[in-house]
């Protein structure tokens, strides 16, 4: 089944797309959008995909079968994370330089209100009738009651909580595990990653890792273990979901931010953004300016290098800057609109950071 990887290249101004097939990977095109994309491409079940055009301040609107962008969306200034509400008819958008997340209707491709949250709002998860969103400049993630959205009313969607992580911080961005149960942190300037149980929206573990930096958080196709990107180091940190624990640490690009997961393979993709100084010398799969690609069949993460075994790593370069990745499934949206449906992963929001 072709899967394809749609990389947001923040320095190029354009996502890059690139088709997994038996044969391996082509690059196909790049689709030319606003200034400064951050953040990875949020798709609906018809394959439309949303990207934030950061310094423009809107979002870009990608046709993700045709490969070319079909609209643009004004929003607030700065926009950063996308989250797309089951049914597809409403998008929510964090506004970092206006403090606020705007909701747009996705019929009329308009900003409907904007929501007040702290300072520098980033990328957030949906769950249920709540979005969690990262308050980078705050410290905090504000949990928003979107229940009103589900019968189309605006007027009581606003922050009704909020879960301190701590001052300074940083918290980037957010995933939620398979169960719906936890949320993991993914924070620039802590050398931990918190752990919030979401039926007491309580911080419960912060699990400790070799490094601050963290960008985005995936999980593995069984859910048995987090997977979160530390910039700084240029490693993925994998996390043992029952002892929450950090069991090893897998090199990839020069400074990781977002990562996907391929579910079919167990295949890891993690955009090497590559600002930073750490690189891997002699690694396969340590290009800068690429998706670094780890393939984890037969590997036990549950343990060290030695003992679990050695990925297979793979570089495809894209534009540059790369900071955030998605993946979509071209086979199971039909071009009748019968049958629909997209798969995509990361934060980002959820998943994939920008």
């Amino acid at each position: 089944m072709p899967i394809e990887i749609f990389s947001t290249d923040t320095d190029s101004g354009q996502i890059s797309v690139v088709r997994k097939d038996a044969d391996g990977y082509t690059n196909v095109t790049a689709i030319p959008v606003g200034n400064a994309p951050r953040g990875s491409v949020k798709f609906t079940r018809d394959g439309r995909g949303f990207v934030s055009n950061t310094s423009t301040n809107s979002v870009s609107e990608i046709d993700a079968l045709t490969h070319r962008e079909v609209a643009r969306i004004s929003v607030g200034s700065g926009p950063r994370g996308i989250g797309i509400l089951p049914g597809d008819r409403y998008m929510l958008v964090s506004n970092s330089g206006s403090n606020t997340v705007s909701i747009v209707d996705l019929e009329s491709r308009e900003e409907l209100t904007q929501v007040a949250v702290g300072r520098d709002p980033r990328h957030m998860a949906i769950v249920g009738d709540f979005a969690y969103v990262c308050i980078w400049g705050s410290g905090y993630l504000a949990k928003i009651d979107i229940a009103g959205l589900h019968n189309g009313d605006v007027t009581n969607v606003r922050e009704i909580a909020r879960i301190r992580i701590q001052e300074n911080s940083h918290p980037y961005s957010l995933n939620v595990d398979r169960t719906g149960r936890y949320a993991l942190v993914a924070c620039n300037s802590v050398g931990y990653v918190p752990v919030i149980d979401l039926t007491t929206d309580k911080v419960v573990h912060r699990v400790a890792v070799t490094s601050q930096g963290g960008r985005a958080v995936a999980f593995s196709p069984d859910n048995r273990f987090a997977l979160v990107t530390l910039e700084r180091e240029s490693t993925v940190a994998v996390i043992d979901m029952s002892t929450f624990e950090a069991t090893r640490y897998l090199p990839v690009g020069p400074s990781p931010r977002g990562i996907a997961v391929d579910e079919n393979d167990f295949t890891i993709y993690a955009a090497a953004f590559a600002r930073g100084t750490v690189m891997h010398a002699g690694q396969p799969g340590s290009a800068p300016h690429a998706i670094t690609v780890v393939k984890m069949d037969g590997v036990d993460l549950s343990t060290d290098e030695e003992t679990g075994g050695r990925p297979v790593f793979d570089d495809i370069q894209v534009g540059f800057g790369p900071c955030s990745v998605s993946l979509f499934d071209t086979d199971r949206v039909s071009l009748d609109n019968v049958d629909i449906d997209a798969k995509h992963v990361a934060d980002s929001s959820v998943g994939s950071a920008g």
